[in-house]
């Protein structure tokens, strides 16, 4: 749903690319940098008249960056509001996070030394059947050592079924999880469903990536500036009968940080919201598993038990935790499943329900 605005300098205006919006089916929006027509990936402008009198002119945003330094994400001129012109939608989110806020647990915050996370998570599951329907892994920190922690964690016992996994790490990283994600191990057990993009605003971003040339003072010829997070699903869960654990389609898969948003610290609020609108289920569980340092501190948030060595928080006891978390959940049973396996969701109303973008049915002819 991004827009680019159309105010630049004469110097600017040099070559800018033309941008057009696209509809799904969906009800989501999402913008393109039309740069594939002419003979080439030209750098320079065009001036085309529409018949109406106006002018179009197409720029390429690249070739902008070369010459003044401002990367093209920091034209999007409704990253404050990228619903903005969908009321609908509008609405529908603000349903969305009012219902999760009603139905969320209290702060949870786990302080954990990065060696005993794994003996901590392992005791959840054994002493306390501790499981959580959703589990983000990582954060928006280059020192975060993932790899070691799915790798020694039985995930399968402690995400539910079905239950999702999402898993933030920088390219370079997340190339790496792809093949253990691909291996025999794990791919009986998850499998990768989507992608999810967040980018930086800016260089200044504390979300910026460092790279290893920068700390030593040389200037790279390509520059790093998207994160990447593997959504897996454990079990099986359909959109056309599983509404009320997922609502798909109520978010973008690309998410932009905001210059003067209010962030969770090292990971920025609308990632959560991203994971809190998608799922339905009441169990989230966040683990941090490196120390990450003061720029980007570890804070908690309603609803979600978060597991780091920098949290700001320590009050995790598991019994308290579970008994709010079913003074707060609409409890239902899998249908193929017995009493001590059932799922914890906030509960949906009818106006969500109408306003939330559906899969189209498809009917045998």
């Amino acid at each position: 749903m991004s827009r680019y605005r159309s105010e630049m300098s004469t110097q600017e205006r040099s070559s800018r690319p033309r941008a057009y919006k696209s509809h799904n089916n969906s009800g989501r929006a999402n913008e393109r940098s039309d740069t594939s027509r002419g003979s080439n990936n030209s750098t320079t402008s065009a001036l085309s008249s529409t018949g109406n009198g106006s002018i179009t002119v197409q720029v390429d945003y690249t070739n902008n960056h070369v010459h003044t330094g401002k990367l093209p994400v920091e034209f999007i001129e409704n990253i404050q509001n990228p619903l903005e012109g969908y009321p609908k939608l509008q609405k529908l989110r603000q349903l969305k996070r009012k219902q999760v806020l009603d139905h969320a647990t209290r702060p949870y915050g786990c302080r954990v030394a990065p060696d005993r996370i794994i003996p901590t998570l392992n005791r959840w599951i054994n002493i306390h059947k501790l499981q959580f329907d959703v589990i983000m892994i990582g954060a928006l920190a280059d020192n975060q050592f993932i790899y070691p922690i799915l790798s020694q964690l039985p995930l399968h016992r402690l995400c539910a079924k079905p239950g999702f996994l999402f898993i933030w790490a920088t390219t370079h990283k997340i190339q790496e999880l792809s093949k253990l994600l691909n291996s025999d191990s794990w791919g009986k057990k998850f499998r990768r469903s989507e992608e999810l993009v967040f980018v930086p605003i800016n260089k200044d971003s504390p979300y910026n990536q460092t790279t290893e040339f920068e700390l030593n003072s040389k200037v790279p010829l390509f520059e790093r500036q998207q994160w990447h997070c593997w959504m897996c699903i454990t079990g099986t869960v359909r959109r056309s009968s599983d509404n009320h654990l997922i609502h798909c389609n109520v978010d973008t898969d690309l998410q932009i940080a905001s210059p003067d948003a209010t962030t969770n610290g090292c990971v920025p609020d609308n990632l959560y919201k991203v994971v809190e609108n998608f799922s339905n289920s009441n169990r989230r569980l966040h683990i941090m598993p490196s120390y990450i340092g003061y720029n980007l501190p570890v804070r908690v948030r309603p609803g979600w038990v978060i597991l780091s060595p920098d949290s700001t928080l320590d009050n995790f006891d598991p019994a308290r935790y579970q008994e709010e978390l079913i003074g707060k959940s609409l409890i239902k049973n899998r249908s193929n499943a017995s009493s001590e396996n059932p799922h914890y969701l906030v509960p949906q109303n009818e106006e969500i329900e109408e306003l939330r973008p559906k899969s189209p049915i498809i009917t045998p002819r």
